[in-house]
């Protein structure tokens, strides 16, 4: 009788982990390279499972694709590595189980790190390795991503009319990832041509039964569930899992009465926990007909939320605006920079920027510094967010309390690496890229979490991204802002510009978009102060003849800080011609250059007339 035939009239229990059980004697690297050099331990694995009552087992070749068994440098070992799995799967197997060959998915919660081309080019080469063995059919496993299966199920769908199971992983019971209901997403995959759909990994049973529950049995298709044992504990520097066996055996009739065909575990199951499926649901007959408690996709409240200050974009679109960085102390002492925060609020300026430890060095946090800046001062503090410091967890977390605090505007950064600050040994995250942080902002104003849960509130941060336009390609940098917007940047804030020609620059190759740029000014202080900026920090470039200038007031500190004030307001009187947004940078705390500036950025934005002075550098609007 055939795989599809017998799964028709009868529930099929499947098999569960290898990789839990090769992790508990002791295995530490790839352990899909075992169907090579333990061959006879991957085999007891499957006879194991087949003694405790599994009828399916699957090939241990989940991860034995390109992408994946590069990072063991095994990347030309593919077809070794899954021709002799199959052969492992089929020597335990015999007569006594059919062999599905395993394929899991690639992508997880971040979509963009490998393109649909990679994922294709890998894939092939994996299902042509496992084709070639003549499996019994083919499992496709741990899908968080439904683009990536539906493009492999496509795929798989041309090349074979064996029988394909394809199984979501969810991250919330009821939707996957991108928010698609999970009686939906089966829907789909079912219309793609896959024989069986279900779900795997990330939920224990009672989660699973939860996502089940909303599932409709398919017209055509049958329903599968392979769930964890628990959720994971570390302990002592291992992962493991503590669901027992009972547990399984008390909820395998509840799969049951969802619909399911094909019963198996997932992460942390053991022969154990099939041979307590099978003890109840050996040879069985499926369930057919369920009532369904189907769940609408949550509806975030449509108000807008509400926010304390107008967005800077919007502030920046009508008139002049002027924001300053002070950066938060790297020391515990914040007289000086509270006595720099009122001196700048006296400037008038529309917001303090809090960076978030700059040039990867420790300083207090510029969370805490904002609040009290708003709480205390009456401030709008516009705080930088580096993907360096926090994982997608922790950069969620810090998101969902500055929206708790009312602190709405957000600078998205990538973030120095660790390697150039105060501890070269520190790890530098980098979960996300700033692209994808931006997309993670924004859709918390959408109500929703990175991996798509409802948050019950919609957040409401502005978000500026960074912009650098000291490179030798200018045309290049604004590629990156166009991408940017695409991602939901609302506007823009620039590394410093120390230049009149580099200012018409960047408007020349600017002044077609529509989200507006605060062009980024620093102070120098000194020469030193000058080359250090311009040989040593990344994204600053000075220019020989401002240079030269500092250089000639190398032994006077204090008419060498007037020098570089003086240059700053040059800039700004040619910034204002070009541009409505100001950016002062306060070098060392030196508040009171920055308060200066700001004073004189607000008074010759005053004396500006209702046009500008284009024309004075030969320069058209783009209005």
């Amino acid at each position: 009788m055939t795989f599809l035939d017998k799964l028709k009239n009868q529930i099929l229990i499947g098999d569960g982990a290898m990789g839990t059980l090769l992790y508990s004697f002791g295995v530490d690297t790839c352990s899909e390279e075992l169907n090579l050099s333990q061959a006879e331990q991957i085999q007891n694995i499957h006879r194991a499972y087949i003694d405790a009552g599994a009828d399916v087992i699957q090939t241990h070749t989940y991860a034995a694709n390109y992408l994946k068994l590069q990072r063991y440098g095994l990347e030309d070992s593919v077809k070794e590595i899954n021709s002799a799995a199959v052969r492992n799967a089929k020597k335990a197997a015999q007569s006594n189980a059919y062999v599905l060959g395993t394929i899991g998915g690639n992508r997880g919660i971040k979509t963009s790190s490998i393109t649909i081309e990679e994922l294709k080019r890998s894939f092939r080469e994996q299902l042509y390795c496992l084709l070639l063995e003549g499996v019994d059919g083919l499992l496709f496993e741990t899908f968080y991503d439904l683009e990536e299966l539906e493009t492999v199920l496509t795929i798989a769908r041309k090349e074979t009319k064996l029988p394909i199971i394809a199984q979501v992983s969810l991250q919330d019971p009821g939707f996957l990832q991108d928010r698609t209901p999970v009686n939906d997403a089966l829907k789909r995959l079912e219309g793609l041509g896959a024989d069986v759909v279900g779900l795997n990994c990330r939920l224990g049973p009672h989660h699973m039964l939860l996502a089940l529950e909303q599932v409709e049995i398919p017209k055509h298709a049958f329903l599968s569930a392979f769930p964890n044992a628990s959720l994971p504990t570390y302990t002592d520097g291992k992962f493991h899992y503590e669901g027992d066996a009972d547990y399984f055996q008390k909820s395998a009739q509840r799969f049951r009465n969802e619909g399911v065909h094909l019963l198996g575990g997932c992460c942390g199951t053991t022969p154990d926990h099939i041979r307590a499926y099978a003890s109840e649901l050996k040879n069985s007959i499926p369930v057919t007909e369920k009532v369904v408690k189907l769940k609408q996709k949550p509806i975030i409240v449509e108000t807008a939320p509400k926010r304390e200050y107008t967005p800077l974009q919007e502030i920046v679109k009508e008139r002049p605006s002027v924001i300053v960085e002070l950066d938060p102390p790297r020391k515990l002492d914040t007289t000086k920079f509270f006595e720099g925060a009122k001196a700048l609020k006296e400037a008038g300026i529309d917001s303090i920027t809090l960076a978030d430890n700059s040039l990867a060095t420790v300083r207090i946090s510029n969370e805490s510094l904002g609040y009290l800046l708003k709480s205390e001062l009456g401030m709008r503090p516009l705080i930088h967010l580096a993907c360096r410091d926090r994982n997608i967890i922790g950069l969620q977390s810090h998101l969902m309390g500055l929206h708790t605090l009312g602190m709405n505007d957000i600078l998205a950064i990538t973030g120095d690496p660790a390697r150039v600050g105060d501890f070269p040994g520190a790890s530098s995250v980098y979960d996300v890229s700033s692209f994808e942080l931006i997309q993670m902002i924004k859709q918390m104003n959408e109500g929703l979490s990175y991996s798509g849960k409802d948050l019950g509130q919609k957040t409401a941060f502005s978000v500026a991204a960074a912009f650098n336009p000291n490179v030798r390609s200018v045309e290049k940098a604004v590629k990156r802002l166009e991408k940017k917007i695409q991602y939901g940047a609302d506007y823009f804030i620039s590394q410093p510009v120390f230049s009149e020609e580099k200012l018409i620059e960047v408007y020349e190759n600017t002044k077609h978009l529509d989200t507006p740029i605060y062009i980024g000014l620093m102070p120098l202080t000194s020469s030193k102060n000058a080359e250090f900026l311009h040989n040593e920090v990344p994204g600053i470039k000075i220019a020989d003849s401002i240079r030269d200038r500092m250089a000639l007031l190398n032994d006077n500190p204090l008419q060498a800080a007037r020098e570089g004030v003086a240059i700053t307001k040059s800039l700004i009187d040619t910034a204002l011609d070009l541009f409505n947004g100001i950016y002062l940078i306060t070098p060392f705390l030196r508040f009171e250059l920055t308060a200066e500036l700001a004073a004189y950025s607000n008074q010759r934005a005053s004396e500006k007339s209702g046009g500008t002075r284009l024309a004075a550098y030969g320069l058209e609007s783009s209005n």
